[in-house]
């Protein structure tokens, strides 16, 4: 299933407040805040890859 696109928020992230929070508590969101992390970054190689590929089919150089 496809995420709706839709307008963008300007902040996307709103870290919680923590300061009352168990270390297991900080161990399970710094555990979510990596798999979330992974994720952005296999997008980032996704779309770099297209471009590339692109980039390739038109002779174009990489651009930035």
């Amino acid at each position: 299933m496809m995420e709706e696109e839709g307008p963008r928020p300007r902040n996307r992230f709103t870290p919680p407040v923590i300061d009352a929070w168990g270390v297991e508590e900080l161990r399970a969101y710094i555990e979510a805040l990596r798999e979330e992390i992974g994720r952005a970054e296999r997008e980032i190689g996704k779309r770099e890859a297209s471009r590339a590929a692109a980039s390739a089919f038109f002779k174009l150089g990489p651009r930035g």
